[in-house]
């Protein structure tokens, strides 16, 4: 007999299956069902799959097309717990214009700031690509580090921690890729280099990110 017991990711889909008015199987909670008059669905889960069936098909692909999303929920919620950073009032905003980083700086020890810089590059590998270019300043600098780098580094992680809930969504139609690049004059604090950068957005989401330091003879721009 099945359990009517759910872990606690089984919990949060639940919660929000429930808010699109899927009602769950009284005997079985992986089994939930959609009516709209004579139209139905089932979404069955099992370990980690969703089977979707349905007697429309056009209903089947308006399920499919809020269900296609990634979220690194659980993790960030893990990370954030690791690194012992206590809730703040920061964290609303990404990173602050004009921030600035330098490598003369005595190196601290007992900081895990390597390790919290891969933390946030796993996250921006997978399904937040919003957090690139914040991630591309600080994992500039590894070996010589500062208050001020652990300080923007977990400001990162309590804006990964506020916005944990957010998906990377697969939708369907036309895919449109765009380009952009920028540089600055002599704006590295450490070698007076210049700096420059690119993103690359898919359907108007950004994708890739770069921030180099060096010395450019052109700007370009594309899409």
């Amino acid at each position: 007999m099945a359990s009517n017991k759910l872990p606690k990711a089984g919990i949060r889909f639940d919660e929000v299956i429930r808010g699109y008015d899927f009602i769950k199987n009284e005997h079985d909670p992986c089994v939930y069902k959609k009516i709209i008059g004579s139209l139905v669905a089932y979404i069955v889960l099992y370990v980690d799959d969703i089977l979707l069936i349905g007697n429309n098909v056009k209903m089947l692909g308006n399920i499919k097309a809020w269900m296609l999303g990634l979220t690194q929920f659980s993790y960030i919620e893990k990370v954030f717990k690791r690194f012992k950073i206590k809730n703040s009032k920061r964290g609303y905003l990404l990173m602050r214009h004009g921030i600035k980083l330098s490598e003369k700086l005595k190196r601290m020890s007992n900081i895990p700031y390597a390790s919290a810089i891969g933390s946030i590059q796993y996250v921006v590998q997978c399904t937040r690509p919003d957090v690139a270019y914040a991630l591309s300043v600080t994992s500039t600098y590894q070996a010589c580090i500062g208050e001020a780098h652990w300080s923007v580094a977990k400001i990162i992680l309590k804006y990964l921690k506020r916005t944990k809930d957010i998906f990377l969504i697969y939708g369907g139609g036309e895919l449109i890729l765009e380009g952009y690049s920028d540089a600055s004059f002599q704006s590295d604090n450490d070698d007076a280099k210049s700096q420059s950068g690119f993103i690359f957005k898919l359907n108007a989401c950004g994708c890739l990110e770069e921030f180099q330091a060096g010395y450019r003879s052109g700007l370009h721009h594309g899409s």
